[in-house]
């Protein structure tokens, strides 16, 4: 393709991916379902498709779709729940890589027990971002959240894992499991070691950077991808560096980035995924002519049967697996729950839930087109076309038939959080930051500042205790609520509403002195500025606040 050919194609993906977020939104379904569909129907129009390249996804896509998820999550809850998060992204994982490993050796014919696993390990991962997407929007529990988040976080770098260490057995002397245990323990080891150096290295410059929030967000950009070279340099996990890396700046960027460093760089990763995410879904139906075309050389039943072996596995595993740690409760509990209370076994709801979240994405795409051609002895790689097939099988399934239904499921099972218990949460949590807002003012008023006036102190002390009659009045309304959501009161509506008129004026204003040539341009962005950092601070949904 042609520089002008590139261009039109990034306008109309951009185009399109806007159009289906904007339907999705709609619609009340998820855009990472809906962006495939589009996909596969572009795949059928004449002319020509891009080709998914595994060294371009794995190499400049995932490190920073992982190391953004991996920011935003919360590396205290994953720990809290480490145990059920290990079950889900290493024992669930090996176990789906081998069954269907076994299943291929023993009813595909061509098969072995190494390619098998191989294919096993790429749709082993589930992606997690459609049943987040539903499951933020329809308010699931913040516990199921995490479980998804902590598994989507964990499992790629252990379904890439066990797929180096398969392939590697297919093309070379075969499958040895105390070698393969070996390797996969040295690589995840590696790949965490990997991770803490490199957060370690972001904060350290973190503090010298923050007044240049520019040169903390190239910083931020550039880490996930410094995290995953050096691991692969190094012969380990970069996918398993990304993630650790991310887990340990998230949870001290609070404290090591300033206030500007730190809207700056959200918006900017918050753009990073809605680009990067609207690509990869788009471009998994794209792969549907690539994929057709090795199926030629296989007789029906041959195809019939890896789809079934493949497919029945990853629907069935995953539940049964969740079923047996439900009975036996041991399994699904974590040591490491906050002040030595461990977490509650899952419901049966719950376990639902998450086995209906198992939506496969572009990793597993990603993963098995890195499956060479050949093999060490100039063989084809065995039955490789057929994987393929099986791989994309699966990720339609999953993506789209799971991610369009999980919303109604989550309904039907009636499993969401409690609005109220979170609302009153943040604002006991606004309330004690206020209090200790005000002891400090009586600290500094304590002491001799010869620069500091005491009304200044006074003013600022009128604002904060305003503020804090505004949180005890909602916290009790918010205390006698009822379990369906968080009280409306008309005086906090109000209060929003006149606020937001009152923003309106001054931004208009603004306007007419900049088109009256009394105010330049850049004195306009100075002060607009200013009025939207106070409207963003303005609740889209004030019976939720």
């Amino acid at each position: 393709m042609d520089v002008e050919s590139i261009l039109i194609f990034v306008l109309v993906t951009v185009a399109v991916v806007g159009m289906v977020r904007w339907a999705a939104d709609r619609t009340g379904l998820p855009a990472a379902a809906l962006l495939p569909v589009v996909g596969v129907g572009y795949a059928l129009l004449p002319g020509p498709n891009i080709t998914l390249d595994p060294d371009i996804i794995l190499t400049f896509v995932l490190p920073p779709l992982l190391y953004s998820a991996a920011l935003d999550s919360s590396m205290l809850a994953i720990r809290r729940h480490l145990r059920t998060v290990a079950n889900l992204s290493v024992v669930l994982v090996l176990l789906t890589s081998l069954l269907i490993g076994l299943g291929f050796a023993w009813f595909v014919a061509g098969a072995t027990l190494a390619a098998g696993i191989a294919v096993g390990a790429a749709v082993a991962p589930p992606d997690p971002v459609a049943a987040l997407a539903v499951g933020r929007r329809v308010g699931l529990p913040p516990r199921i959240v995490t479980l998804i988040q902590g598994e989507g976080l964990l499992n790629d770098a252990t379904a890439l894992t066990i797929l180096s260490v398969a392939v590697a057995a297919a093309t070379g002397d075969g499958f040895s499991a105390p070698s393969a245990l070996g390797q996969f323990l040295i690589m995840a080891t590696g790949g965490a070691a990997v991770g803490v150096l490199v957060a370690f290295a972001v904060r350290l410059l973190s503090r010298p950077l923050s007044g240049d929030p520019m040169l903390a967000n190239a910083v931020s950009l550039a880490t996930p991808f410094a995290a995953y070279l050096l691991a692969e340099r190094a012969h380990v996990s970069g996918v398993l560096a990304v993630v650790v890396a991310g887990l340990i700046v998230g949870h001290h960027r609070p404290r090591s980035a300033s206030s500007a460093g730190r809207l700056q760089t959200s918006a900017v990763w918050r753009l990073v995924d809605f680009l990067l995410e609207g690509f990869v879904f788009l471009l998994i139906g794209q792969q549907l002519p690539e994929v057709l075309r090795g199926l030629a050389g296989y007789d029906t039943g041959t195809v019939v049967v890896a789809v079934t072996v493949t497919v029945g596995v990853v629907l069935l595993l995953r539940p049964l697996w969740l079923l047996l740690t439900l009975l036996l409760p041991g399994v699904l509990r974590s040591r490491w729950g906050a002040a030595g209370v461990e977490p509650a076994r899952l419901t049966g709801r719950e376990i639902v839930i998450l086995s209906w979240a198992g939506t496969r994405g572009v990793i597993s795409l990603a993963a098995i087109f890195t499956l060479p051609l050949v093999t060490e002895t100039g063989a084809r790689f065995p039955a490789r076309d057929l994987m393929l097939f099986c791989t994309f099988v699966v990720v339609l399934v999953t993506l789209v038939g799971q991610g369009l239904t999980f919303a109604p499921m989550v309904r039907v099972l009636g499993l969401h959080a409690d609005e109220n218990d979170q609302a009153r949460l943040r604002n006991e949590a606004r309330s004690a930051s206020i209090r200790a807002a005000l002891d400090a003012l009586d600290d500094l008023e304590g002491q001799e500042h010869d620069d500091i006036e005491g009304h200044v102190i006074d003013t600022m002390r009128e604002q904060l205790q305003a503020r804090l009659r505004r949180y005890r009045d909602r916290l009790v309304l918010l205390r006698s609520a009822d379990s369906e959501g968080p009280p409306i009161s008309p005086r906090y509506e109000a209060a929003l509403h006149v606020r937001r008129v009152a923003l309106d004026a001054q931004r208009n204003e603004m306007l007419r002195w900049r088109d009256a040539g009394q105010l330049s341009d850049e004195g306009l962005r100075v002060l607009e500025r200013e009025l939207d950092h106070e409207e963003r601070l303005l609740p889209d949904r004030p019976a939720r606040r």
